[in-house]
C-alpha cells in the first residue's frame, strides 16, 4: 500500500512537471545551461550560452529606442521577438534580464504583413509548440495561465487572433494588438504604444510611424526580418553608409545573425538548403546581408576587389576621375602597372559644401602633374554651366579633360574590369568601400542617384583616364605622390 502511494505520488509530481513545461514554454528558452535531454523534442535548445546574438539583441533594450535583428532564415529571430514580447506583456523577466523593463501593464503592437502571415508566424510562436503540440493553444512562448480568456478573432482571416488580454504580474492586463502592414498607414496612428514588434520588414512610412507611437511613452520598437526585398528605405534607416555590421549606428542598434552563430541547423540541412539557391541569394539567406539581386550594379563581392595598400612602383601611370557638386564633390586616383594592365584607385578625395578653391588645392596636393577626368556636364548642371566649372578649375590649376560620360556602356566597361581583375581598390579608400556596396538600381531600373559620386568618378577615369594616364615627370619627387597612396580625405 505505502509502494502504490508513493508511486501514485511520484506519478502525480511527474504529471505536475510535464503539464509545467507544456504551459510554460518559455522556461525552457534561454536557461542557463543546455537543456536536457528530455527537452529535446520541445523546441530548440536555446541555451544562452548558444544564442549570444539573441541575448544581445535583448539587452540592447535597456539603451537603444530602435532595434533591428536583421538575420539569415531560420535563426530565431521571431522567437527571441515574441520571446520579449512576452516578458513584456507579463512583466515575468528571467533572472538573467537585462534589457527593457515595463514595471506596469503594457499596451503592444504584433505586426506583420499579412493576417495570414502572422497567424502563422507569431501566432504559432505565441500560442502553440507546433511540432509536439500544434494546434493547442497555451503551449507556446506565452504562458497559458497569464491568458485572460480566449484572444479576440481577427475579421476576415480564419484562425487568426487580432487581440489578446494578458495578466500582468502586477495585477493589470496587458494588451496586444496584431496590426499588417496590409492595412496601410492610417491603421498606425493615433495611439500611444509601449512596445512595438514588426516581424519581417514593414514599408518606411510604417515603421516611422510607429517610432511616433512610442515617443511619448518610453516604449521600444524592433524589428525582426531577413532583408531580401534588398536596400530598401527600411533598411537604409539601420544601413546608411552601406557598412553592414553588428552594434550601435547612429542611435539604433542592429544584430545580425547568420547560420554559423546558431547550433540548431544540422550541416546536412545546411546544404541542402544551399543547392536550392541562387548564387545572389547566399548572403542574404545564410548571412542576413541585405539582399541586392539584380538591383546590384556591381554584383561582385567587395572583398574580391580591394587590396592591401602597397609602394606604387615610380614607372607607373596614373590619373584621376572626378565628379563635382556642392553636396559632394569626389575624386579617385588610378596607378596602372605597365605590365599587367591592372588599375589600382589608391586614394580618394571625398569632401561637401566647400568652394571649388578648396577643392582644387587639396586635389592639387596629390600631384598637381597627374590629369584628371570629369563630368562634361559638371553634376547636374547645363552645358553652359558646366563649360563654366569646368574653366573654374583649370583657372585654379587642374590638368582636366571632359570625360565620356556613357552611363551605361561606362557601367558595362567597369563591370569588366572589375570581373576580370584589371581594376581593384587600396582597403584605405573608405568612401569608396560604402559606395560601391550601395550602388544599385531601383524597381524600375533606373540607377539610384544617390551615394555614386566615387562610382561616376571611377567611370570617368576608366572610360577615358586609363589611356591618358601619364607616369611622374622626371624631376618630380615621387615621395610628394606616395604619400598620399595611402591616404583618404573625406567631409561628412
Amino acid at each position: 500500500m505505502i509502494m502504490e502511494d508513493i508511486a501514485r505520488e511520484l506519478l502525480e509530481i511527474q504529471t505536475e512537471l510535464d503539464q509545467r513545461r507544456k504551459y510554460n514554454f518559455i522556461d525552457s528558452i534561454f536557461p542557463d545551461n543546455d537543456i536536457p535531454d528530455e527537452y529535446e523534442q520541445t523546441g530548440f535548445i536555446h541555451a544562452r550560452s548558444k544564442y549570444k546574438k539573441h541575448i544581445e539583441f535583448m539587452d540592447a533594450g535597456s539603451k537603444y529606442h530602435e532595434r533591428a535583428f536583421i538575420a539569415a532564415n531560420r535563426v530565431g529571430k521571431s522567437l527571441a521577438g515574441v520571446y520579449e514580447v512576452c516578458c513584456h506583456a507579463t512583466g515575468m523577466y528571467p533572472h538573467w534580464w537585462k534589457g527593457k523593463r515595463f514595471n506596469k501593464p503594457v499596451t503592444i503592437w504584433l505586426c506583420g504583413d499579412r493576417g495570414e502571415a502572422v497567424r502563422d508566424g507569431i501566432q504559432k510562436a505565441l500560442m502553440e509548440r507546433s511540432n509536439r503540440y500544434k494546434g493547442e493553444d497555451g503551449t507556446g512562448l506565452l504562458r497559458r495561465d497569464c491568458l485572460d480568456g480566449q484572444p479576440r478573432g481577427m475579421s476576415n482571416v480564419p484562425g487568426a487572433y487580432g487581440l489578446y488580454s494578458v495578466k500582468h504580474i502586477s495585477g493589470g492586463f496587458s494588451s496586444i494588438t496584431i496590426k499588417t502592414y496590409q492595412a496601410g498607414r492610417t491603421a498606425f496612428e493615433s495611439a500611444a504604444v509601449d512596445v512595438i514588434m514588426l516581424d519581417e520588414e514593414c514599408p518606411r512610412e510604417i515603421y516611422s510611424e510607429c517610432i511616433l507611437r512610442t515617443l511619448t511613452t518610453g516604449g521600444t520598437v524592433f524589428l525582426t526580418f531577413t532583408p531580401d526585398s534588398g536596400l530598401t528605405d527600411t533598411v537604409l534607416a539601420f544601413f546608411e553608409d552601406g557598412d553592414f555590421k553588428n552594434g550601435a549606428a547612429k542611435n539604433k542598434f542592429v544584430t545580425m545573425v547568420g547560420w554559423d552563430d546558431v547550433p540548431h541547423i544540422a550541416q546536412i540541412e545546411k546544404e541542402k538548403a544551399l543547392a536550392a539557391m541562387m548564387p545572389h541569394e547566399i548572403d542574404c539567406r545564410t548571412k542576413g546581408m541585405p539582399y541586392l539581386g539584380a538591383g546590384v550594379i556591381y554584383p561582385i563581392p567587395v572583398e574580391d576587389v580591394v587590396v592591401e595598400p602597397f609602394k606604387i612602383p615610380e614607372h607607373w601611370s596614373h590619373c584621376f576621375g572626378m565628379d563635382v557638386g556642392w553636396n559632394r564633390t569626389a575624386v579617385v586616383w588610378f596607378a596602372v602597372d605597365p605590365d599587367t594592365r591592372v588599375k589600382y584607385i589608391y586614394s580618394e578625395y571625398y569632401v561637401g559644401e566647400k568652394e571649388p578653391a578648396s577643392h582644387a588645392h587639396g586635389i592639387r596636393s596629390r600631384g598637381d602633374w597627374i590629369p584628371g577626368f570629369i563630368d562634361p556636364a559638371a553634376r547636374g548642371r547645363g552645358n553652359t554651366d558646366g563649360q563654366q566649372l569646368l574653366q573654374m578649375y583649370l583657372d585654379l590649376g587642374l590638368d582636366l579633360t571632359k570625360a565620356d560620360n556613357s552611363v551605361e556602356s561606362g557601367i558595362y566597361t567597369v563591370f569588366q574590369q572589375l570581373q576580370s581583375g584589371l581594376l581593384k581598390v587600396f582597403s584605405t579608400c573608405n568612401a569608396w568601400v560604402r559606395e560601391y556596396r550601395l550602388y544599385r538600381r531601383d524597381d524600375k531600373g533606373h540607377i539610384v542617384k544617390k551615394n555614386d559620386h566615387l562610382m561616376d568618378a571611377m567611370r570617368y577615369g576608366i572610360m577615358t583616364g586609363i589611356d591618358l594616364a601619364v607616369p611622374p615627370p622626371i624631376e618630380y619627387e615621387p615621395s610628394t605622390t606616395q604619400k598620399h597612396v595611402n591616404s583618404t580625405i573625406c567631409g561628412y
